[in-house]
């Protein structure tokens, strides 16, 4: 292939009409005439060498290589569009979208509160959030659909750049029973109470696990959900428990219907920022983490003070 030959408008008008799956669609989207858009992939399929797009009654769909060249391209074009963002942002108030992974457990305790202090504090960044286990938020970061995100590890994430923000020890939060005087529960106790645990890849069980494990026991496992707030409602309804850190429990939804109870001996969690070591945050990323940093220290004092 000719070096001079592609350019950012291929990419983009590639992108373009498989997102719209017609050259007609694509065409008014992209502001480019249909038949000039057409020309222009023909020279492109023509200077690869191989077959991108496949044409049919139903529409245009990519083929195999067409798909390979579509993932490459949407990075190549996100890239480029990043580096925009990091140049204005440097000598500017920090704006532009940024994409935040979080465990649905912060998400369901501390999402709302969160973005309404990004949207007074940080006005012209657009945070979008997205809630998800370890292994969502490591492939979501390793391909750059993220920005950041605030995860609990069990063991250190390798691979990317950590700043840990707090190491937390885990307790168990249930209904509170009239016969309830203990202030904490044995693992070997713990083990019999019927448990709401969260399905694997996650922070949470993978310590709960280890614990049990190393004590020769097997926890009273009911159900396994994805979401923190599927564990709440079956909390809430008598169902079982949940396991969770001490730093959310002020802030779960409706934990004053809650009882705390701390596990002994202690089974610890840290709560991480995480990001890609291999590309610098842009500015307003960085605001966002900062925040983040913020929000977690006051969290600290807040349950400080709660004690």
């Amino acid at each position: 292939m000719s070096p001079n030959f592609l350019q950012l408008r291929h990419l983009r008008y590639f992108l373009g009409i498989v997102d719209a799956g017609s050259f007609t669609r694509a065409a008014g989207m992209l502001h480019v005439a249909q038949p000039a858009l057409s020309q222009q992939m023909t020279a492109l399929e023509a200077e690869l060498g191989v077959a991108l797009l496949r044409r049919g009654g139903h529409g245009i769909h990519p083929t195999v290589a067409g798909e390979l060249f579509y993932r490459e391209a949407a990075s190549i074009i996100e890239q480029v569009e990043q580096l925009g963002r990091m140049v204005r942002s440097v000598a500017e108030e920090p704006e532009g979208l940024v994409r935040l992974g979080m465990s649905s457990g912060f998400a369901a305790c501390w999402a709302s509160e969160f973005m309404e202090a990004c949207r007074v504090l940080l006005p012209k960044v657009h945070l979008r959030l997205v809630a998800g286990d370890i292994l969502r938020m490591r492939s979501l970061i390793a391909s750059r659909a993220i920005d950041i995100c605030f995860l609990l590890e069990d063991e250190p994430i390798q691979g990317f750049t950590r700043q840990p923000l707090f190491h937390q020890p885990l307790s168990m939060a249930r209904l509170p029973f009239a016969e309830d005087v203990a202030h904490t529960i044995s693992l070997e106790r713990l083990a019999h109470v019927p448990l709401v645990l969260p399905t694997r890849p996650n922070g949470v069980r993978s310590a709960l696990d280890r614990a049990f494990q190393g004590a020769g026991l097997t926890p009273n496992c009911i159900a396994e959900v994805d979401t923190f707030a599927s564990a709440l409602s079956l909390v809430k309804a008598g169902i079982g428990n949940v396991i969770v850190p001490k730093i959310v429990f002020p802030d779960i939804p409706g934990h004053r219907d809650l009882r705390l109870i701390a596990i002994d001996p202690p089974i610890h969690v840290t709560g991480c920022l995480i990001y890609s070591g291999n590309t610098p945050l842009v500015s307003a990323a960085q605001a966002v983490g900062d925040l983040l940093v913020t929000h977690v220290e006051l969290a600290l004092r807040k349950k400080e003070s709660s004690l």
